[in-house]
């Protein structure tokens, strides 16, 4: 999908605002949106199963809209495998190596994380296409796991990817994966060791993921749940199972 488009160049522009266009109106339906789930009433769905919250050697993470974490890696370079190229469809479980490697670095559940990225996989993950809405829409997120830049530069700090910038996400898919597996960990860090709700810790970093921590902890003491919020958790519990055999 990154390689160059056939044809003269106004015709490929033509194209990405045509896509530009119909992903605006899918990305505002939802996604990792800052304060995209904020507390509203609306009864939380059930959670995943608590088997399935947390592996040997990778515990549940977390992931807010305020600060966001990449995983080790090899140097300040980032990730310790090489840079994945976005190319031909995206498909998250192609993406499970780095999944399971990353999360087991951050201490967060490999499930988790890979059920973020099919959440998050709901507009076109090409370079152009993101680049050419991010200039429609300066605070648009970057990456398979749709990271916005302040998320990204909040977490990257001590990282093995300090050095790295948000505007390489589209183009390291690797990279994506493990600033999120980082950013589920700075999000646990934050949730109390009792929470007054009925979801669990994997649903709440979910929920941060996509909110940021400031709701996430309000929907840690028991705070109701929002339509928008609901509408990501519901995403999550279709998408755990099949997140479950990607990661096995």
């Amino acid at each position: 999908m990154s390689e160059e488009q056939k044809g003269p160049r106004w015709g490929r522009w033509i194209v990405i605002g045509v896509l530009a266009a119909a992903g605006w109106g899918i990305v505002r339906s939802g996604g990792h949106e800052p304060g995209a789930a904020s507390a509203a009433p609306s009864s939380s769905a059930a959670a995943p199963s608590s088997g399935a919250s947390g592996s040997a050697g990778a515990g549940s993470g977390a992931d807010a809209g305020t600060g966001s974490g990449v995983g080790a890696g090899a140097g300040s370079g980032g990730s310790s495998a090489a840079p994945s190229k976005p190319s031909g469809r995206y498909e998250p479980a192609d993406y499970a190596a780095p999944v399971r490697q990353y999360a087991a670095e951050a201490g967060v559940n490999p499930q988790l994380l890979m059920a973020i990225l099919y959440n998050e996989a709901y507009k076109p993950h090409d370079p152009d296409f993101e680049r050419a809405w991010q200039r429609g829409k300066p605070d648009a997120a970057f990456g398979i796991a749709n990271m916005h830049r302040a998320a990204f530069d909040d977490t990257k700090p001590g990282r093995p990817f300090a050095s790295r910038r948000w505007e390489e996400l589209p183009d390291d898919r690797n990279l994506a994966v493990q600033a999120a597996a980082w950013h589920l960990h700075d999000l646990a860090e934050q949730l109390p060791a009792k929470v007054g709700a009925p979801l669990n810790k994997d649903e709440l970093l979910a929920l941060g993921y996509n909110a940021g921590a400031g709701n996430m902890l309000a929907f840690a003491r028991g705070v109701r749940i929002g339509p928008q919020a609901q509408s990501y958790l519901d995403r999550l519990h279709d998408n755990w199972a099949r997140s479950g055999e990607a990661v096995k």
